[in-house]
């Protein structure tokens, strides 16, 4: 099973553990252990890709999450199939399927590779100044294209069959990273006896140290060094250890989400495990120890299959027992390169030379390599590279200007410019980052949260340092919060400093700077002339300079290209790196599922069909249903040969001669109760509710903050401390949400609580001149007379023996009541008032009715009448806002100059002079139908029905200045011609409400 670039022994791979998979539709072999990425290099394919822009040839670069280039689909079956991994973290297992991206017809030969014909006329920003004209062919012809061309991976066709959870967890100290340091911080923090979550994305712990083959720690080598602190943390209840799990977003108040991967790996997972799990996790102390970033350097020709990160590769060969390759060229401004390259010598990888950018670089490390006949060349850069699909020999020039130059022959060249600390997490926390001029990097400084840094994140790189670091940073966290003592522990660590030398920006190179592309961003084809462009183009601030190159905006989130990309804006402006600025850390750290995100939420579990108790009912009796909300609603029914205008025509002129039924179970139901309620109604409504009697209903209007119509809703008043709240079907959840929040942050001083009783209550609108006589031999313990249960009134007794809570409220303008009863007996009630109306000639009736016979009446809906840009007034609603009242939610907003012009929009209502045209519902309204186009709109139709009572059509519409114009003649410009309208009050039918109050 070895393959050719298998090195014979050594690495973490279990060799006892050979696997198959394919990449590209061809098989290869592996070991358990292997990534993709390391698998691949084992069986010499370093070609993985095709980059963005360009289509240029692109390999592995790196070892880790920092990957730019080795981005691959895994999955056999499009239902678990995923674009755009890593194959740098793709875990290998038997029968792993994955594909290269962003090529056609194949890797190989990619017909996208012709854009490099044309690459002098697609610099940085070409498509902001080439699809400017004609504009006509923006949506026709150069969306299109660019939609087709954008993107890498291709997004699956079916829908995604795995399953992913959502767990919380609460910790003492969080620790974040498991490498030297913060395997330190875990040990520290454990000791003291608090509770420790251990994260690393990487499937092993150990970070660095699983590549050291050299150094020892307290006198074992460094693997056995993890393997007993890792023991000792496995053994301790207090701590949980978590690989495969990464830190990808920081939240307010020590909050963070980790995704695990949890079945990725597997060939055959139990399926009762899900692919991936969310951790929401609350941390009193976080520790950082998030390491470094090895970091490029940008050099002509930087991008081919071959160059690699000098760290990477001696991770290759040290840790997963891969050679990288046959010759190498090393290309380093720092000590760390050295090291690698001794490594790779040892692997069995000629190292032809080192050219080192620096003038005259020292130490234990250049004279390890010279004392191994390791050519050292100091004071040279590597001025090109040359190959088609992977590097074939490089240019080295010194970096002087009187230097000469040469070619090497090479398949492999190493670079490191040395080392960034990962600050993303940090500065996600809202962290202030500091600049260290020795280290080219930035580093965390000031805190916001409960977090300390340590380790390599915060630029310490000495292991000695880095491990002491670490432990410093557990006692700190664990004694933040009490814990017990730690006895401190010094380190004896036996290994060589890499020192923090390094280089940002381009490397000098004496070539034609307009002809000679340096790449800073692999993957979206970014290079250094790009960016100088940009900043002969007036962009000063990286953040600018992002936008117009891209530059930072893959799916390494600028890991590997945010430094450079400031080194050379600095050296174009000639201004320091921190007068550039610094690009935004955003979640997720790395690229992050969907799925993990959307957890269980899917189907029927994110949008799920809600029905009442009484939808059963309705079905058999011929319902059609509509979606409102989250519930499924009676829509109308109806009888043979009827359509729905028939069906709503003959359901309306029942319920106004006789009764009509309807099931309103979806309005959304709160119960405010406590001995503050009425003032807490007071503050939340527009209108008084201390005065409310109890056993008396009132309408409420509720505003957001800026004063604008939120929701609506009858209200009883219980008793002096309770209130039953009605909302609107859809504002149920917001309402209370709203409520919770000014009571909890507002007002806790409030003695009020809050429970949504949505569910706990069935509602039936018996409606319609018949409906006393109707419920009436019904109902026990209460009198429906008049005189005893007046519009507007509440009283609790039994229907059918069944309690109640019986409401006297029309929103059909006839005499009505609302029957609430337990939601379980919902069913059961509603068909006995159905049996007791049949010498009546009791109607069901859906929501297109109950739509109509609202209208009739001016009553408004909450989002229909309303935009969001309604106040009280606009909807005809100002008597409902208390003059008088001290303060209330958006009080204040509605005495803003905007919100008290006279030209403002206000509810209307339209009749058609062609008394048989119906309107269109948003359909915009002119007062000049003669008016060339662009025509000056000043008003929409908001509702819009056929009126089986006045035998015409009606409408609602919101009419700049509308109350002044009622009398007037306006026009709504339709596809047939302008229709015109005459503006009327929006009380159609019954204006002074005599059958509501028969």
């Amino acid at each position: 099973m070895t393959a050719s670039y298998r090195l014979a022994r050594g690495g973490r791979i279990d060799r006892g553990r050979p696997v198959r998979f394919t990449f590209d539709g061809k098989s290869y072999g592996g070991f358990a252990g292997d990534t993709l990425a390391s698998a691949l290099i084992a069986n010499g394919v370093h070609l993985v890709g095709r980059s963005f822009k360009y289509h240029r040839p692109r390999g592995i670069m790196t070892a880790g999450s920092d990957e730019p280039n080795a981005l691959v689909g895994v999955g056999a079956v499009d239902s678990r199939y995923t674009p755009n991994l890593r194959a740098t973290q793709v875990e290998l297992h038997d029968g792993l399927v994955a594909e290269s991206q962003n090529r056609w017809p194949s890797l190989s030969f990619d017909i996208g590779a012709a854009n490099e014909s044309v690459a002098s006329f697609l610099p940085a920003g070409f498509y902001y100044k080439t699809f400017m004209w004609p504009a006509a062919a923006w949506s026709k012809l150069y969306e299109p294209l660019i939609r087709r061309a954008a993107g890498l991976g291709r997004a699956p066709a079916e829908p995604d069959a795995d399953r992913y959870t959502h767990v919380y967890a609460h910790c003492d100290v969080l620790v974040v990273g498991a490498g030297p340091a913060g395997l330190a911080a875990a040990l520290a923090a454990a000791r003291s006896g608090v509770k420790v979550i251990v994260c690393d994305e990487q499937a092993e712990m150990g970070g660095s140290l699983l590549t050291e083959t050299t150094a020892t720690i307290d006198g074992k080598s460094a693997i056995d060094w993890v393997t007993a602190a890792l023991g000792e943390l496995a053994a301790n209840l207090n701590v949980t250890l978590m690989p495969r799990t990464t830190a990808f977003g920081w939240y307010p108040h020590n909050f963070l989400g980790l995704c695990q991967r949890v079945t990725d790996h597997l060939a055959s997972a139990d399926p009762r495990l899900p692919r991936e799990r969310l951790w929401q996790v609350r941390a009193r102390e976080v520790v950082l120890a998030t390491g470094a970033i090895e970091r490029p350097i940008v050099f002509p020709d930087n991008d081919r299959p071959g160059v690699m990160m000098a760290e990477a590769a001696r991770t290759y060969a040290n840790r997963y027992g891969a050679r990288p390759g046959d010759k190498a060229v090393v290309f380093t401004a720092c000590d760390s390169a050295y090291r690698a390259a001794l490594d790779l010598k040892a692997a069995g990888v000629a190292i032809a030379a080192i050219a080192d950018m620096r003038a005259a670089p020292s130490g234990p490390w250049i004279e390890r390599v010279r004392a191994a006949g390791i050519v050292v060349r100091p004071a040279t850069c590597v001025t090109g590279t040359r190959g088609r699909l992977g590097v074939a020999s490089v240019n080295l020039a010194s970096a002087t200007p009187a230097g000469g130059g040469e070619t090497i022959a090479c398949d492999l060249v190493l670079m490191s410019g040395g080392f960034t600390p990962s600050v993303h997490l940090f500065s996600q926390s809202r962290g202030k980052l500091v600049y260290d001029d020795a280290l080219q990097a930035y580093i965390p400084g000031a805190s916001v949260e409960r977090e300390r840094s340590v380790g390599g994140c915060r630029g310490v790189y000495d292991l000695q340092q880095v491990l002491s670091d670490g432990f410093a940073g557990g006692v700190e966290a664990a004694t933040a919060i009490g814990g017990g003592d730690t006895v401190t522990q010094r380190f004896a660590v036996q290994a060589d400093s890499v020192g923090s030398d390094g280089f940002i920006g381009a490397a000098p190179h004496g070539r034609n700077p307009l002809k000679t592309r340096a790449w800073v961003d692999f993957q979206n084809d970014v290079t250094a002339k790009d960016i100088r462009l940009a900043t002969r183009e007036g962009f000063r601030s990286i953040e600018h300079v992002k936008r117009y190159t891209t530059t930072g905006m893959a799916t390494d989130q600028g890991k590997t290209s945010n430094m450079n990309a400031l080194g050379v804006v600095s050296d174009a402006l000639k201004l320091p790196v921190t007068r550039i600025g610094l690009t935004t850390f955003r979640p997720p750290y790395t690229p992050t599922t969907f799925g993990v995100f959307a957890g269980q939420s899917r189907g029927d579990l994110f949008d799920p069909v809600r029905k009442t108790s009484i939808h059963d009912w309705a079905a058999e009796n011929g319902a059609v249903f509509e979606d409102v909300s989250l519930w499924k609603r009676a829509h109308y029914f109806p009888r043979a040969g009827e359509d729905m205008h028939a069906a709503v025509r003959r359901e309306c002129m029942a319920t106004r001669g006789s009764v009509g039924i309807f099931d309103a179970t979806t309005l959304g139901k709160i119960e405010v109760v406590g001995k503050d309620a009425a003032e807490f109604m007071n503050r939340m409504y527009t209108n008084a509710w201390t005065k409310l009697e109890p056993g008396r209903l009132r309408y409420g209007v509720m505003l957001r903050e800026d004063g604008f119509v939120m929701d609506d809703g009858v209200v009883g008043r219980m008793a002096p401390d309770r209130f039953h709240v009605t909302t609107t079907t859809g504002g149920a959840a917001r309402v209370l949400a709203m409520m919770e929040d000014y009571l909890q942050t507002e007002w806790p001083d409030l003695d009020v609580w809050l429970t949504s009783t949505t569910e706990q209550w069935a509602v039936i609108a018996v409606q319609g001149p018949n409906s006393r006589n109707v419920l009436e031999p019904l109902v026990q313990d209460i009198d429906l007379s008049r005189e005893a249960m007046p519009h507007m009134s509440v009283r609790e007794g039994r229907i059918c023996g069944i309690p109640t809570r019986l409401f006297r409220v029309s929103f059909t303008g006839e005499l009505g009541f609302e029957v609430n009863v337990p939601a379980g007996y919902g069913r059961a009630v509603w068909e006995a008032i159905m049996a007791e109306g049949q010498a009546f000639g009791i109607t069901p009736y859906g929501t297109e009715t109950m739509h109509v016979l609202r209208a009739e009446k001016g009553y408004i809906i909450v989002g229909q009448e309303t935009d969001g840009t309604v106040t009280p007034d606009d909807a005809g609603l100002g008597w409902a806002v208390g003059k008088a009242k001290k303060d209330f939610v958006g009080k204040r907003s509605l005495i803003r100059p905007a919100m008290m012009q006279s030209d403002r929009k206000q509810l209307v209502g339209l009749l058609t002079v062609d008394p048989k045209t119906t309107l269109e519902e948003g359909a915009q309204i002119v007062a000049d139908p003669t008016e060339p186009v662009p025509m000056s709109m000043i008003g929409h139709v908001t509702s819009s029905y056929w009126s089986a009572a006045l035998d015409r059509s009606i409408a609602l519409a919101l009419v700049r200045n509308g109350r002044t114009r009622i009398g007037t003649r306006l026009s709504v410009p339709m596809p047939a011609g302008p229709v015109a309208v005459d503006v009327v009050q929006p009380v159609f039918y019954d204006p002074k409400g005599e059958r509501l109050n028969a």
